[in-house]
């Protein structure tokens, strides 16, 4: 007797967590079908670039690096810079890390710099995935930092990786590509393009 009744109990218990799943990945997928991409790891690969006269405010931020020191948007003042979103466990963030670094000594020469946006992870896994991969640019830590979250979150959900943005010399944002990049000619030419325009 106390065998059924816990069954029933784990069958009870198992069809509401399928049915909260299911709840939530519906509304999700409704959000992304209305064109809400909060909270969504999009894999599309969609480029999204932004006319200068539209591009808004500059992005400010200020962050603790993987290393422990501060790296701010003052820091980058008068440069490109290519700003990407990831985390260690994202499969599309391992796939994409060579295109990243192709893309970053390719162009670092003109003028382009590279920062890493970490959303979940502490120094430890940051600092492996950098060395399994060959990153050679910094990243900062978005985990627990609510500033850091907030001055993004006009232009991604924190929670949508991998999203990458190509930041023009005024600190605006000049292109944003939602997914794992394909390859490293897309970002290449944005950036090259964002480095060739007149302040």
């Amino acid at each position: 007797m106390r065998r059924r009744i816990l069954a029933a109990v784990a069958a009870i218990a198992l069809t509401a967590g399928l049915a909260a799943c299911s709840g939530q990945n519906d509304d999700l997928a409704n959000l992304y079908r209305e064109g809400n991409t909060q909270g969504f790891i999009s894999s599309d690969g969609r480029v999204e670039t932004i006319p200068a006269d539209k591009r808004g405010e500059a992005l400010s931020f200020s962050g603790t690096a993987v290393d422990g020191s501060t790296i701010s948007s003052d820091d980058f003042a008068g440069d490109v810079v290519v700003l990407n979103f990831w985390y260690a466990a994202c499969g599309p963030c391992r796939a994409e890390a060579p295109v990243l670094e192709e893309t970053f000594q390719d162009t670092k020469a003109d003028g382009a710099q590279f920062l890493g946006v970490n959303i979940y992870d502490g120094p430890e896994q940051a600092t492996s995935f950098d060395e399994t991969y060959g990153i050679t640019y910094p990243s900062i830590l978005a985990r627990g930092d609510v500033d850091l979250k907030l001055a993004f979150a006009d232009w991604t959900s924190l929670q949508a990786a991998p999203t990458t943005l190509v930041v023009d010399r005024e600190g605006r944002v000049a292109a944003r590509l939602f997914g794992q990049l394909p390859d490293a000619t897309t970002l290449r030419d944005l950036v090259e393009d964002t480095l060739a325009e007149k302040q």
